[in-house]
């Protein structure tokens, strides 16, 4: 090709950092809760410039303003979207973001303890079940996705504990264990000292 030739080509559009639309299809996955974004859902793009392309990595706009509010308020700042589409108003987007935040910092923190509400639930060690209003301790157990291994909470009664806490694939530290029980757990003396009482004896 001559330089006159490259000098005729078009310029290479440029992306903006930003896109709201309406999926295309049903093919993409979100980037935040890794499920499929159904085909005429709206969905936020935030462009990637890598070594092998560019592109937008895609996330449900409700999964976009829970976890990148930052990006989606860039989005309306620019209005990022074509013409016509309808967007939710960016208060509604920021109320999820703020729900998101105070659901996250309710969430505990294995190892914890609480009563169990129901008498439905069974220990993950032993199998047996779990009477309502009865102690519950709930531990980390390492879970393997792929290549990623992530930490799924697990209930166990306490006088399952100490052989959970041996267990391999057990992530909660045996090390500390009844300093982090008890400030997770924010529990009363009395009942700290009935529950270390039913964990009994940990193992060194």
């Amino acid at each position: 090709m001559s330089e006159q030739e490259i000098a005729d080509e078009p310029a290479e559009e440029e992306l903006p950092q930003h896109r709201i639309e309406k999926a295309k299809s049903s093919r993409a996955k979100c980037r935040t809760c890794r499920r499929k974004i159904d085909k005429d859902v709206l969905r936020l793009g935030v462009l990637l410039v890598g070594p092998f392309g560019t592109g937008y990595l895609w996330h449900h706009l409700n999964c976009a303003a829970k976890r990148l509010f930052s990006d989606v308020e860039e989005a309306y700042a620019t209005e990022s979207w074509d013409e016509g589409l309808k967007v939710p108003p960016l208060e509604k987007l920021r109320e999820l973001r703020e729900k998101a935040e105070a659901t996250q910092k309710e969430k505990k923190t294995p190892p914890y303890a609480e009563r169990a509400p129901t008498g439905r639930a069974k220990c993950k060690h032993c199998e047996g079940a779990m009477e309502k209003d009865s102690w519950r301790v709930v531990l980390g157990r390492s879970v393997e996705f792929g290549q990623q291994t992530r930490t799924s909470p697990i209930n166990v009664h306490p006088a399952c504990v100490a052989e959970e806490l041996q267990a391999e694939d057990c992530s909660t530290e045996h090390d500390g264990f009844v300093e982090a029980l008890t400030a997770n757990s924010a529990l009363a003396d009395e009942e700290l000292a009935e529950l270390l009482a039913a964990i009994g004896e940990l193992e060194g």
